[in-house]
């Protein structure tokens, strides 16, 4: 996904941007966002929490 950014005038225009972006991604281009996210925050080596033993 490539970066853009927007230049707005108003909160409003804003949010609608920012609307108008998210309805406009995928599904898999969500994911990967919150992937790379997930990393970001958490490191590469964090478990997956549906897979601890708690959660069974």
């Amino acid at each position: 996904m490539e970066r853009e950014a927007n230049l707005a005038h108003s909160f409003e225009e804003a949010e609608r941007w920012s609307l108008q972006q998210m309805w406009a991604m995928t599904p898999d281009e969500r994911l990967e966002i919150a992937r790379v996210l997930r990393e970001r925050v958490y490191g590469t080596d964090a478990p997956d929490v549906r897979e601890s033993e708690r959660s069974k």
